[in-house]
């Protein structure tokens, strides 16, 4: 053997021993931004997708997550996943309006009859409403609709007992800086004053609004029992949220692990449908314990009465989306 074969030889050789005869697999990361801090279901959401994809992908799709607005608010998320310098997040169906606004009616206040309803009127894989609107925002936005969670009803805090909308007339009221939210806001009878979530605690703290609304489970996770008095049970909006993706960074997967991570986006959400449920139960109780009292229709809580003047100016603000909900209203 002759000097070269043996050089030959042993390279070879090396290459087995130290496994470098097959190139290594290679790995994509994907950043995933949202506004939810630890305890709330979306929050959740995230980690647990996150580890079921890189699990069932075999480490070739790592998910790094960015809760608690650390790569922006709702515009700056938004705008990231269209640009691609976020590749994926989730957020209100509301926040994607300002580049598609129809969409917003998948939010629309007192448009579903319960938590499962809203989840099947936004399933992007089943339900046809939502995959005509999917298709529509990757054309016009560039971003994709892979999957959806529930973070349950919305209700209404404040520092006093509200029973109608007479009782919020020229108080400022927090709403998630959104037009759907001003106009819902408008509707229960305040001024509506957005702030961030970010900033909720110190504006409800420092009395720049004296109430908010959102799921039990954010209520409890952001301990806003230590500045409100009161939680009114009005159910005004199912709150489910949309996960999307930068559609370049969706076409750049291979078929086989897009295929993945819409399956897990898919089951992670049917998980917190449940988990939802479940919570809205027990942070009654919870949420009592910790000194908040609770007001409901058997209290003279006039949900028709928000139901009729929420309903009215939201037709008036977005008339556009009076075939769209009707479609939804319709869904079995």
């Amino acid at each position: 053997m002759n000097k070269r074969q043996i050089i030959k030889t042993l390279v070879a050789a090396c290459a087995v021993t130290l496994g470098l005869a097959a190139p290594a697999a290679a790995q994509t990361t994907i950043r995933y931004a949202h506004v939810g801090s630890e305890g709330d279901i979306q929050y959740w959401y995230a980690e647990e997708f996150a580890k079921r994809v890189q699990a069932r992908t075999e480490g070739r799709v790592k998910v790094q997550v960015f809760p608690n607005s650390q790569l922006g608010g709702a515009s700056e998320t938004v705008d990231g996943v269209r640009s691609g310098a976020i590749p994926l997040a989730h957020h209100e169906f509301g926040s994607l309006t300002r580049l598609m606004p129809d969409i917003g009616a998948f939010a629309a206040p007192f448009i579903y009859r319960d938590g499962r309803h809203a989840m099947a009127a936004t399933d992007p894989n089943s339900s046809e409403i939502m995959k005509e609107m999917s298709e529509k925002m990757v054309k016009q936005a560039n971003i994709r609709i892979i999957g959806r969670l529930y973070r349950g009803a919305r209700q209404m805090t404040a520092k006093m007992a509200v029973y109608s909308p007479a009782d919020l007339k020229d108080k400022r009221f927090r709403g998630v800086p959104l037009p759907l939210w001003t106009t819902m806001i408008k509707g229960m009878g305040a001024i509506p004053t957005p702030v961030e979530v970010a900033e909720l605690p110190t504006a409800l703290m420092t009395g720049m609004v004296i109430g908010q609304e959102n799921p039990l489970t954010m209520i409890n996770a952001n301990k806003l029992y230590e500045v409100q008095t009161h939680a009114m049970l009005t159910g005004h909006m199912q709150n489910v949220l949309p996960v999307f993706i930068n559609e370049r960074v969706w076409q750049a997967l291979p078929d086989k692990d897009r295929a993945i991570v819409a399956a897990v986006a898919a089951e992670v959400g049917e998980e917190t449908l449940a988990l939802g449920l479940e919570a809205e139960v027990k942070l009654i109780d919870e949420l009592k314990k910790k000194g908040m009292t609770f007001v409901t229709e058997k209290d003279g809580l006039k949900v028709d009465e928000f139901r009729k003047a929420v309903s009215a100016q939201v037709n008036a603000d977005f008339p556009s989306w009076k075939p769209l909900t009707a479609r939804i209203v319709a869904m079995q």
